[in-house]
């Protein structure tokens, strides 16, 4: 079945502490923000800030019309009382009170969007996927999907997907179960396209929607000025992507269009393509993503970069 989300989703992994913390009030702040520019789509995980994410986006969230918003979680990291030191040692700037464990089995599952359902304060999400399950095929195939299809026929959870950072086992779950949605992180976006040939194909022929996260490739695409040091990948960006990065840069520039602009709208001009999110920690990268998200873009630009094979010629554009 088709999801049907905002165009422009709220990512809240920012909120989180991504990277670093940010306060009760900038979070609220950042939700408020995104409502206000009209998203209706709000992504979290217990993997993010180790159930910080989910609490925040519940308590942001918690007053508005239920039926107005869709929400998405994921299962796969079972959050587990830890009392451990220090900070979280995957990114988050949050104690090490909880510890993921790895558990794609039925009862997992289960167990997982229970405890998502109470942070987030609802009794029901839209949207569940199976995060990152690249070493877990075989439980994530025979027993979260299983698991997460019951809960759908019995209306715990809408849509049922998977959300990686690749396509291949994406597309092995699109033509071997009855997912309804990918959530594809950093595979199609304005500097690269490995989804386009047969990925986003089959999701089409199938009436799979796609939900593209990622699409500044860890901040390489995220300002108008490409920086030496930019990230690729969470890493250092390679110097041929800065390169590649910059070259896209200097053809919108010439259609007074900034890269980040380009970036957030490309892989809507997919039909596969149902929403873009992207993550926000205040209310002024909201609201600038937001900007991003509605200027407006001559379809001269897009000609261009499929004329110097920028970006792939058969790529459908917005």
């Amino acid at each position: 079945m088709q999801v049907s989300v905002s165009r422009l989703g709220f990512g809240a992994a920012p909120i989180g502490n991504l990277y670093r913390e940010v306060s009760d009030d900038e979070a609220l702040g950042a939700v408020e923000a995104a409502w206000q520019t009209g998203v209706r789509y709000f992504d979290t995980a217990p993997h993010y800030g180790l159930g910080l994410s989910e609490r925040r986006l519940g308590v942001a969230l918690s007053g508005r019309p239920r039926a107005e918003y869709v929400i998405s979680t994921k299962v796969g990291r079972l959050l587990e009382p830890f009392d451990g030191e220090g900070l979280d040692d995957e990114g988050f700037a949050v104690p090490r009170n909880f510890r993921r464990v790895r558990d794609y089995s039925a009862d997992g599952v289960k167990r997982s969007i229970e405890s998502s359902l109470e942070r987030l304060g609802t009794d029901r999400v839209e949207i569940v996927y199976i995060h990152d399950p690249d070493d877990h095929w075989a439980s994530a195939a025979g027993e979260a999907f299983p698991a997460l299809a019951e809960l759908r026929s019995q209306g715990v959870v809408g849509a049922v997907g998977v959300g990686m950072n690749q396509w291949e086992m994406p597309e092995r779950f699109v033509r071997e179960t009855d997912i309804d949605v990918v959530m594809l992180a950093g595979r199609y976006t304005l500097l690269e396209q490995p989804a386009l040939a047969s990925f986003l194909p089959v999701c089409a022929e199938r009436g799979v929607s796609v939900v593209a996260c990622g699409v500044f490739n860890s901040g390489l695409l995220s300002k108008p000025v490409v920086a030496s040091d930019a990230k690729y990948n969470y890493a250092e960006a390679p110097p041929e992507l800065v390169a590649r990065a910059r070259a896209i840069a200097e053809v919108c520039d010439r259609h007074g269009v900034t890269l980040p602009q380009a970036a957030i709208q490309f892989a809507l001009g997919h039909p596969a393509v149902v929403s873009v999110v992207v993550g926000s920690r205040t209310a002024e990268q909201m609201t600038s993503n937001a900007a991003n998200f509605a200027a407006e873009i001559p379809a001269d630009l897009w000609n261009e970069l499929k004329a110097s094979n920028l970006v792939d010629p058969e790529v459908p554009t917005p």
